[in-house]
């Protein structure tokens, strides 16, 4: 997959080199041959998870999509990053060890975030619906059985005609690319490849869409008849939830309707909250660190240990249930000093 190559400020330039370095994490996973379910595939995910998130905040930092622009009066450099909730939904998918409700819930909204910005900017027609309450109810209306009929021919012609651009939009990514490969390509070939590139992941998203909404009731009914449940572990990782970056508190206000069970936060809200927890550094503190090269080896020991815990590994189960018994018995900050040496 090619990339954007043209030079712009040091701030545009380490956006860039972000993405561009997700990307290539993120073609590695997709044309790697590696079980998705292996832990190197999945620390990579993650990886690849975190960084295209740390390039969501930095976009929205920088406000640079606004639903009073048109496609055409963006800047081309910027249209690569129209596909970053595509790129963060095709991702979560791929996530192991985490209840599979919770991924195609956090996917279908990356999914849903996508369609809707890329027809605000004319790039789709497709509706899509933001309301799962609005889905049900249309769901449930009485329809006769011509209209049923309808429906279903309707449906089958659209899949035939999306499967017919698909393989129309892939054959022209791949003479794209090869032009995107040559020195001194044109603006028109750049914007041409990003819309192509948009428009593929419609087609994706709006796939990926339908799937989940398949598979939704096969989880229900696992979930009803699923027998005795197992004994509820203790929580040992942050819940997977997507976080809608907002500019301002209009926006906010807006996003939280369209995802009111979704936590919402503006720009500042959420670098407020970063600074707190030590990702990001205070306003008087240079950006000297954003993530340690522990990242990586951390990630992998908790892969590692949240698999030994779903295989039900004797030793891991005894090492958890020693170390609950050693917190009840010691309180935090019990021994310590004061920081005193």
């Amino acid at each position: 997959m090619a990339q954007f190559n043209t030079p712009q400020s040091s701030n545009d330039e380490s956006l860039k080199e972000l993405f561009d370095n997700a990307m290539k994490m993120f073609n590695d996973i997709e044309n790697g041959k590696e079980a998705t379910n292996s832990d190197p595939v999945q620390m990579t995910i993650k990886s690849a998870i975190g960084k295209f998130e740390k390039t969501t905040n930095r976009v929205s930092l920088l406000e640079m999509f606004s639903k009073n622009e048109s496609f055409d009066e963006l800047p081309t450099d910027s249209l690569q990053y129209l596909l970053l909730p595509a790129l963060l939904g095709t991702l979560t998918l791929k996530l192991c060890g985490r209840p599979r409700k919770d991924i195609i819930d956090v996917a279908e909204v990356y999914f849903k975030d996508f369609l809707t910005r890329c027809k605000d900017y004319g790039l789709t027609d497709v509706m899509v619906s933001q309301s799962e309450n609005e889905t049900q109810t249309i769901a449930n209306l009485p329809q006769s059985e011509v209209a049923k009929i309808t429906s279903m021919v309707q449906s089958r012609e659209a899949k035939i005609k999306r499967y017919k651009e698909a393989k129309e939009l892939k054959d022209k990514l791949t003479n794209l690319s090869k032009a995107m490969s040559l020195p001194g390509v044109e603006e028109e070939t750049k914007r041409e490849y990003a819309k192509t590139m948009l428009l593929h992941y419609v087609n994706q998203a709006v796939d990926e869409l339908a799937s989940i909404e398949q598979e939704k009731p096969i989880l229900e009914y696992m979930a009803k008849h699923s027998g005795e449940p197992k004994p509820k572990q203790k929580e040992r990782s942050t819940p997977l939830k997507p976080v809608i970056i907002t500019r301002d508190a209009i926006q906010k206000a807006v996003y939280g309707a369209g995802y009111p069970s979704l936590p919402t936060m503006t720009v500042e809200e959420f670098y407020d909250k970063r600074v707190k927890e030590g990702t990001f550094p205070g306003p008087n503190i240079p950006h000297t660190r954003i993530q340690s090269a522990e990242t990586d080896q951390d990630e992998a020991e908790q892969i590692h240990k949240e698999r030994l815990v779903e295989e039900d590994d004797p030793e891991e189960l005894e090492r958890q249930r020693n170390m609950d018994e050693y917190k009840d018995d010691h309180r935090r900050g019990w021994g310590n000093r004061y920081n005193r040496s």
